[in-house]
């Protein structure tokens, strides 16, 4: 890690649905010595009645309603960092969502890391999950998202080829590289 401080930091990964999101966070969280791994669908799923989910052919009720659980994961990451604790946030943010998600953590130092496995090693990792995260997204579809409107910002990684526990190494070996604000 170097001189970098994940000591009241906040830490973001991002990436498509499959791409190991939900498993990285939270072995980064358990490598470090005081934190917690903020999940952004947690969030998503308090709404309890009137939810809109975020679809290709979304409405503006969807946008909206993605926009508030951002805030609300933005917030949570700032007050457990005020708190002395490092926030580790997965959630998908990506294309035009991704740079107004970063302004609103105040906390610093601030860490993106972008998980970008192939789309092969994602629609695998799709049809072995339990649950189902596409719906009527496909993986091509976000991927495209992922690739093409998502600003080149922190730390990318093509995790296709490791194991969850590789890309925490990577993550910590290159985390100068995933900074985005100190």
């Amino acid at each position: 890690m170097g001189d970098v401080a994940l000591e009241r930091a906040v830490v973001v990964i991002t990436g498509v649905m499959a791409s190991g999101k939900s498993t990285v966070a939270q072995l980064l969280a358990e490598r470090l010595p005081r934190a917690v791994h903020v999940r952004g669908d947690v969030f998503r799923r308090m709404l309890v009645s009137g939810r809109h989910d975020l679809a290709p052919q979304h409405d503006e009720e969807a946008v909206e309603q993605l926009r508030l659980r951002y805030r609300v994961s933005a917030s949570t990451a700032d007050l457990y960092a005020a708190a002395g604790w490092t926030a580790v946030v997965q959630d998908v943010v990506l294309g035009e969502h991704l740079e107004p998600y970063l302004a609103a953590i105040t906390t610093r130092p601030l860490y993106l890391v972008v998980l970008a496995p192939s789309q092969g090693a994602v629609t695998e990792r799709e049809a072995g999950r339990a649950k189902s995260g596409y719906g009527s997204w496909t993986v091509g579809g976000l991927d495209n998202i992922l690739r093409r409107t998502t600003p080149r910002l922190g730390l990318w990684l093509d995790s296709t080829g490791q194991t969850p526990e590789e890309t925490v190494d990577a993550i910590l070996d290159r985390l100068v590289e995933a900074l985005v604000k100190g």
